[in-house]
């Protein structure tokens, strides 16, 4: 067995932020699905990048492409890594057009694009992951277990029952993980060598050797074909080492015991973002957002502390310079930064973000309000979803989505003249 060498690699990361996020509309109505906020205080871009810097990889390239100026904005602002240390920075890039007049038309074609980004570094390994979901990773032992298998292209496996697995790209490995096979979302989907009852699913998440990454970019472009899933790695499986990484093995300092310690969800539509929600809250939550010693950084916020005047609130999270007033009541809710809570609201089950304000007597149960909105006074919203459902989107899973509104409606009274706050 080789040894070891992850400290010592040089490692640069792509990471895919270009994703539309279609399902996710309305809140992808005017930003990419990697710029949608998550919890108190996140986008869900931020799980990804802090889960790279937290294992070293500090050489970041953020691919984006649809709606991207809200994603720029948050990475200017929250990802200044280091300006003394040279190579140790998250840089934007947009589709840069080199190759010809159109966009990145796959995974494979927008890596392919920023070619010259990886023969000027001329790195020993090339990380290539998504920004679309919400876990905890340490990269660095999915890249020891790459160089102790000696492994070409190492891809990150999740385990999952085999009734799920339907719903993913389903990899056939070996037990030391070699890989046999790939299936697409079949109707039975091969079961894992260490554990019948699950397959492997793809989580999209690729360590590739550099010079083989080249290679294959290459003969994929001369192919006329665009994506990693679909067209590189299946060519590749008939003439290099392709391994997969079981991400249950992966563990992460200080998890504690009522956490789930395989967390990884793909927030791929409105009711999986909002249960994703749910996960975060209470005392022993399934995904613990406080861990010191792996932390999920975002902005530096620089306004003041929440506000709470009075009222009764339980099971909930309130960003900074979110105001509360007296009389509200507020249970199993995520309030997000400079909000604010007017007197006799109840909100049940719901997720208020940035920058609005909920006035006197307004009942929400089960609703997303999205930035920059004012709810009307003694407004309903949540209890009728086909008298919902005339003004706002409804989910299969009975969810309200309130799009974005368009002024920040802070209360002068409250944190001085300033309107619409310290924030993006």
């Amino acid at each position: 067995m080789k040894t070891v060498r992850s400290n010592t690699d040089r490692i640069i990361a792509f990471v895919m932020a270009g994703g539309q996020g279609a399902r996710l509309q309305p809140l992808t109505a005017a930003r990419s699905k990697p710029s949608v906020p998550f919890g108190s205080r996140y986008r869900i871009v931020d799980f990804v990048l802090s889960n790279l810097v937290n294992s070293q990889i500090q050489t970041i390239y953020l691919l984006v492409q649809y709606k991207s100026q809200s994603l720029i904005e948050h990475v200017r602002k929250a990802w200044t890594i280091s300006p003394l240390l040279q190579n140790q920075y998250v840089t934007v890039v947009p589709p840069q057009q080199r190759h010809g007049e159109h966009w990145f038309q796959g995974t494979a074609d927008a890596i392919h694009q920023n070619i010259n980004l990886i023969e000027e570094h001329r790195p020993d390994l090339v990380v290539i992951f998504g920004a679309d979901h919400i876990y905890r990773m340490d990269i660095r032992q999915m890249v020891d277990f790459h160089r102790e298998s000696e492994a070409d292209v190492t891809i990150a496996a999740l385990p999952v029952p085999l009734k799920d697995a339907q719903d993913f790209g389903v990899i056939v490995a070996e037990a030391n993980g070699r890989i046999q096979a790939f299936e697409e979302k079949s109707p039975n989907p091969t079961p894992m060598a260490a554990d019948p009852t699950k397959a492997f699913a793809s989580m999209g998440n690729y360590v590739f050797n550099t010079e083989v990454l080249l290679k294959a970019l290459r003969d994929t472009k001369d192919a006329g074909e665009t994506d990693f899933g679909h067209h590189v790695l299946p060519r590749l499986l008939h003439t290099h080492r392709l391994f997969a990484y079981d991400f249950a093995t992966n563990a992460i300092p200080r998890i504690q015991p009522y956490e789930d310690p395989v967390y990884w969800r793909d927030l791929g539509t409105i009711d999986a973002y909002f249960e994703a929600h749910q996960d975060v809250l209470g005392l022993e939550p399934v995904f613990d957002m406080f861990n010191p010693e792996w932390p999920i950084y975002s902005s530096n916020y620089q306004g003041p502390v929440a506000r709470i005047q009075g009222g009764e609130i339980s099971n909930s999270l309130l960003g900074a310079a979110s105001v509360v007033y007296d009389g509200a009541r507020i249970s199993n809710s995520i309030i997000r930064r400079e909000t604010v809570i007017e007197q006799d609201v109840v909100l049940e089950n719901c997720v208020v973000m940035d920058y609005c304000r909920v006035s006197r007597g307004t009942r929400l149960r089960n609703v997303i309000v999205d930035r920059h909105n004012l709810i009307a006074a003694g407004e309903a919203i949540g209890f009728d979803p086909e008298k919902d459902r005339l003004r706002f989107t409804v989910t299969p899973g009975g969810v309200t989505v309130i799009p974005a509104g368009r002024v920040s409606y802070f209360a002068r009274d409250v944190h001085g003249s300033r309107r619409g706050g310290y924030g993006e």
